[in-house]
């Protein structure tokens, strides 16, 4: 119970303004669902700055996955791992927020006949911003995987692995975690 006050009142407001400003940018932004900014968030959070190394950044994202529950679930570990449980609520509610309100709008406007030509070209204008979020996601994600000449070939036989064949990815995310359990023995 101490561990859940002291780190509620050790977050920085400042800090918690930045992410929740951040978060809500990037709510508008997640076209693609919240992975497609993990780009955008690795950039803010570990490179500007600094509040999660590399690794952990990885780390988390790679938890949040495999963890039952809302694929948005990093997003509340970014936080959690920045500024405590605080920084966990205001990651999430800037993350899902926006967002939300605005797809039950686009959702009311959709339900309009009149509109249903405007929600194609939408539709249609979303999608190439959408793959190369997802795209952009991919490549960050697989650079903080990457720690040595084992784990490159591993993610370069994976990517390969993904658009040659029909593999389902939790095969490919099983064997991953086998060669990586070897290679810890």
């Amino acid at each position: 119970m101490n561990a859940v006050v002291d780190s509620i009142t050790a977050a920085d407001p400042a800090m918690l303004w930045a992410m929740f400003k951040q978060f809500l940018l990037l709510s508008l932004l997640s076209i693609g669902g919240a992975n497609s900014t993990v780009s955008e968030m690795h950039r803010f959070m570990v490179i500007e700055h600094q509040w999660i190394d590399e690794q952990r950044f990885t780390e988390l994202y790679a938890i949040s996955q495999a963890a039952p529950g809302p694929n948005v679930l990093f997003v509340a570990l970014f936080g959690l791992e920045a500024a405590g449980f605080l920084g966990l609520a205001v990651a999430m509610f800037g993350i899902c927020g926006p967002s939300s309100l605005l797809a039950l709008l686009l959702e009311h406007a959709a339900a309009d006949p009149r509109n249903a030509r405007w929600m194609g070209l939408i539709k249609r204008s979303l999608a190439p911003m959408t793959v190369g979020l997802v795209l952009s996601t991919g490549v960050v994600l697989a650079q903080g995987a990457t720690t040595g000449w084992v784990t490159a070939l591993l993610v370069a036989a994976t990517v390969i692995a993904l658009i040659a064949t029909r593999w389902h990815p939790l095969l490919l995310i099983a064997v991953g975690a086998a060669i990586g359990a070897l290679q810890l023995n």
